[in-house]
């Protein structure tokens, strides 16, 4: 826990993983001595404009379980999920989902789809109450369990949306 920090809107996230820089509200939490310089704001928005920001894809929503109503963001590419705090989706509070890997949530653009995958964990994805041992196709409103949990996906891209590629 001791690379847990809090922002000033009073987010805990992982220091290791994110830095300084609070992946909920994107503010940079400032060290003692940054706040005594005053050159928070200016390196604030520098920061701000150097990430890379990964657009939402869909997310998943916590219906049951330890983390009911806490919703988790899924991007483009592989998301992996587990309870560890370098998942891609780290869901906390219940211990029966493995701490890596428990399952991964994939949103492939060529495809426009999400697709859901068991993980390499010992813990079982359950996809509207069948086990999940292929890759199986996410729809609107399906039911995902894993460990004590129940969640819903919520799809925001594929054929009705979709993010322009920047590179193009």
């Amino acid at each position: 826990m001791g690379n847990l920090i809090r922002c000033q809107n009073g987010h805990m996230f992982s220091a290791r993983r994110y830095g300084t820089v609070c992946p909920y509200c994107n503010v940079e939490t400032a060290t003692k001595e940054k706040q005594e310089t005053g050159k928070v704001s200016d390196e604030i928005e520098e920061l701000l404009f150097a990430q890379d920001v990964l657009p939402v894809c869909g997310w998943i929503v916590c219906i049951s379980g330890p983390r009911q109503g806490k919703d988790y963001k899924i991007k483009a590419g592989k998301n992996f999920v587990g309870r560890a705090d370098d998942m891609d989706i780290q869901i906390l509070g219940d211990n029966q989902i493995s701490r890596r890997n428990h399952g991964v949530i994939v949103f492939d653009s060529k495809k426009k789809e999400t697709v859901l995958l068991p993980g390499d964990s010992n813990g079982i994805v359950y996809l509207n109450d069948a086990a999940v041992y292929m890759p199986m196709t996410l729809n609107a409103y399906d039911t995902i369990e894993m460990g004590e949990s129940k969640f819903v996906f919520i799809p925001f891209c594929g054929d009705n949306f979709m993010w322009e590629d920047k590179n193009k």
